[in-house]
């Protein structure tokens, strides 16, 4: 019997033994158990110490990088994507928004930066048009008498001509008699007969006889009942409206004489540019007939008028055609030289990366370490791009491989903070009414801490997480360690918010439920709640 009670006594200390080494180890669990707080958005989460240490570093908790404002206690699979959890060490708190790459993977991926330098940039402005005519060196010969073709010198459009080479021979019968009455006036020797020779020779002048032909009737003293036409200007052929033959009457135009030692381009400016551009500006342009050659310029004039389908408007150019290389109807494209602006800051144009409504530029810190700075840039010219804010003299940016550098950063989130955009989950949309169980586990003024069971929903496993509290959705019945039904919704920035939570799971749960099939019905009705 003593020896039974014996066996007894031991059992029982033994078995208070293992209850106390389970409480310690219990209290030691409850000890270690902290609740971390998202730096951005403010939401907590319960971590316990035998997850803060792994491989000798100290873990901070884990996400799921492609929704880096979750953040979980314990390794495993993502709620939100086919993947692992990825841990966030304590060492590497301090470099959040940025992304280390070492030296060789960056020589691998062929990482090249530049250096943020201040300098002038003159402001550039590309254009195209089509080479036309200068219209103010025009010539055009008309008949200033009636009379008859008789002989053609130039007989097709665009025949080149030579100032003072003979067009055209014409017949006039008027001639005839007004040059016989006044080399009759001439040969008399009356006295006072300026008047009258005078007025002779203004006939000639009224009948369409030059200076030059008076000159020659005077001299010879014969009529001359034919005149010869000559070019007044070297050009080409543009227009021809004499054939040999044809009775002409004064005014008739004959021929008209376009100069190509000089032409007109027509460009078209972006109307958004249009302002940078002004008569006088400096101007080169090429052509694909003479690749390799600059032909140089300045704008005379930009129309007063807007394309309204190209949104363009037309800027009128001046070229100089040595040789007459240049013909109407070419195509062209020009660039605008401007005046150099004061000094400002100023980095390859390659390493700005346009996103759409930013412009971000990957800024190299040295040790491997890149960070995504958001820019103002200005203007672009040469390849280079005016910086207005956001970065120094001197500091090194990334030119080529941003986004192989961008993928490295998709393993910290990196990614979602250069495109400015909140990461998605599982395509969830933003407002939508999701339900789950669980018990509460920590409570502060913006958030609660929640440990749930599966949302279904959203294919969510068992975790512990924060919950961000709108105003007046936590009642004053809910307290630490309630067993509590809830409904959340997705936030615009990617948290998740509580739209009503309730101590009484089975009750909240049957709420819930009606207050989501009342809401439809009313959206079915059209009625906006």
């Amino acid at each position: 019997m003593k020896r039974v009670v014996m066996l007894g006594l031991a059992a029982l200390a033994l078995v208070g033994t293992a209850g106390g080494i389970g409480y310690w180890y219990a209290m030691r669990q409850m000890s270690g158990m902290t609740v971390m707080t998202e730096p951005s958005t403010g939401s907590k989460t319960v971590a316990t110490k035998s997850s803060q240490e792994s491989d000798g570093r100290k873990v901070l908790y884990w996400h799921d990088p492609m929704v880096p404002g979750q953040k979980f206690d314990k390794p495993g699979k993502s709620p939100f994507m086919d993947m692992q959890l990825v841990p966030i060490y304590a060492d590497a708190g301090g470099d959040e928004g940025k992304v280390s790459i070492s030296p060789r993977v960056a020589q691998n991926l062929g990482v090249r930066t530049g250096e943020v330098v201040r300098g002038s940039l003159a402001q550039k402005v590309d254009a195209v048009g089509s080479i036309a005519y200068n219209e103010r060196n025009v010539a055009v010969v008309q008949a200033r008498a009636a009379g008859f073709i008789e002989k053609l010198y130039v007989r097709a459009l665009f025949d080149p001509v030579k100032k003072g080479q003979p067009l055209v021979q014409i017949l006039a019968p008027e001639w005839v008699a007004v040059q016989e009455e006044y080399l009759a006036l001439m040969r008399m020797q009356v006295p006072d007969m300026e008047e009258l020779q005078g007025a002779a020779r203004q006939r000639l002048m009224l009948v369409g006889m030059t200076e030059a032909h008076i000159r020659s009737t005077e001299r010879s003293g014969k009529v001359h009942a034919r005149v010869t036409l000559n070019a007044p200007v070297s050009g080409v052929i543009s227009e021809l409206g004499a054939r040999e033959g044809m009775t002409v009457m004064p005014g008739t135009t004959l021929f008209r004489i376009n100069d190509l030692s000089s032409v007109w381009v027509n460009a078209e400016v972006p109307e958004a540019q249009a302002a940078a551009v002004k008569p006088g500006n400096p101007v080169r342009a090429r052509t694909p007939a003479y690749p390799g050659t600059v032909f140089s310029g300045k704008v005379i004039a930009i129309l007063p008028e807007v394309n309204p389908t190209t949104r363009t408007l037309k800027v009128r150019i001046e070229l100089a055609n040595p040789n007459e290389k240049l013909s109407p109807g070419m195509f062209a494209s020009v660039d605008f030289a401007m005046a150099d602006k004061q000094a400002m800051l100023m980095v390859p144009s390659e390493a700005v990366i346009q996103t759409g409504k930013r412009s971000v530029v990957l800024v190299a810190e040295g040790a491997g370490m890149f960070k995504p700075v958001d820019v103002e840039v200005g203007m672009e010219s040469d390849g280079q791009t005016e910086i207005r804010s956001g970065l120094a003299v001197g500091q090194k940016v990334v030119v080529s491989s941003q986004f192989l550098i961008d993928s490295e950063a998709s393993l910290k989130g990196t990614t979602t903070r250069m495109s400015g955009m909140p990461a998605s989950d599982s395509g969830k949309a933003t407002g939508q009414l999701h339900h789950g169980a669980g018990k509460v586990e920590a409570i502060d003024k913006d958030e609660i801490t929640l440990s749930h069971g599966p949302i279904a929903s959203l294919q969510w496993g068992p975790m512990t997480m924060g919950f961000k509290l709108s105003a007046n959705s936590l009642p004053h019945n809910v307290a630490v360690g309630d067993e509590v039904a809830f409904e959340f919704s997705k936030t615009e920035v990617g948290t998740y918010q509580i739209t009503a939570i309730s101590p009484n799971p089975d009750a909240a749960a049957q709420g819930m439920k009606d207050k989501s099939i009342d809401r439809k019905k009313m959206d079915q009705a059209g009625v906006a709640k």
